[in-house]
């Protein structure tokens, strides 16, 4: 009896090494596929401050949670399963969506770069026509649009960490911890950081009217500086697109043997570690990074030309005629 239950225990024991290794496992491959995500959540940090300008103080942490519930939704409730079931039954589609999302991080970008070098308003942020909206129906609008926008970029990050784990095991359910760990990681990576810079500028306006000097600096810092400090991330959001695009084009092209724009950008990278040996791990990454994001936005206005002046009156003649 008593050598029957310690057997038991042994079996128990070895249960939760197992067990703990498989944990183990999941953490180190989430962590790997949220870092190879990381261009499109920088991106996704820098987007979605702009659907809460306009509303009243009150209103943004509230618009900024049902945003966070949305996001979550679309990742573990759609994304989630779709990459599953992309993995069990075609897993030869994998690299083809990456590319499409990579495609259209590049245009995204491109487009955002052409915005600031023509300074040309894309005229979403018209509200000409919602004047006869209420607050409530304009809020509803912007979390629709944000949800929609999210959709689009948790597709990449869900797609990219699919792509990771893919490679690394072939365990249906360890794949499925793994996506559902990225995503609610990200997510509240995501909006917690967006919920500290949307309401940096008030913290700033509260701490500006205390009666310490250090505060009330510390305070008139945080109120001008905010404005800012949007536009570096507006910056640093398209760079990431660029590059995130162009990386993973780059990637997905060697999986069909087409191996030159790798080595290129490998051998140049590799060059310029050379130049400065005590900071070649940093300039191998800069190069590689800058490379692939001039080669997506190389991507990216070519995307947008044959949209604009391709695609676009083509199906404007369809609608009219």
């Amino acid at each position: 009896m008593s050598q029957g239950l310690l057997a038991l225990l042994d079996d128990v024991v070895s249960l939760a090494k197992v067990a703990a290794a498989s944990l183990d496992d999941a953490a180190a491959q989430a962590g790997k596929a949220g870092a190879k995500a990381a261009g499109v959540v920088v991106d996704d940090a820098a987007v979605t401050p702009r659907y809460v300008v306009g509303f009243t103080a009150d209103r943004e942490l509230p618009i900024i949670a049902r945003i966070t519930v949305g996001s979550l939704r679309n990742k573990l409730l759609i994304l989630l399963p779709a990459a599953l079931l992309l993995s069990l039954f075609a897993p030869w589609a994998i690299t083809p969506l990456l590319m499409a999302g990579g495609l259209f991080l590049c245009y995204e970008g491109a487009e955002k770069v052409l915005e600031a070098v023509l300074h040309h308003d894309t005229g979403e942020t018209s509200e000409g026509g919602s004047s006869a909206k209420n607050a409530k129906e304009l809020e509803d609008e912007k979390v629709r649009s944000a949800v929609r926008t999210d959709l689009i970029l948790s597709g990449e990050i869900m797609a990219i960490t699919l792509s990771t784990v893919a490679a690394e095991t072939s365990s249906f359910w360890l794949q499925a911890v793994i996506l559902a760990v990225v995503g609610i990681g990200i997510t509240i990576v995501v909006y917690g950081a967006v919920a500290v810079i949307v309401k940096a500028d008030d913290v700033g306006l509260v701490l500006a009217q205390t009666r310490s000097r250090l505060l009330q600096t510390i305070g008139r810092g945080l109120v001008n500086g905010m404005p800012k400090f949007l536009k570096l991330l507006s910056v640093v959001g398209t760079a990431a697109m660029l590059w995130v695009g162009g990386g993973i084009l780059v990637h997905g092209l060697e999986q069909y043997g087409v191996n030159a724009p790798g080595h290129g950008i490998a051998g140049l990278a590799a060059l310029a570690a050379q130049t400065v040996p005590a900071i070649g791990g940093v300039l191998n990454w800069l190069t590689s990074a800058g490379a692939a994001g001039v080669g997506g936005l190389a991507v990216g206005l070519g995307v947008v030309g044959a949209i604009h002046y391709g695609i676009a009156p083509v199906a404007a003649r369809f609608r009219k005629g």
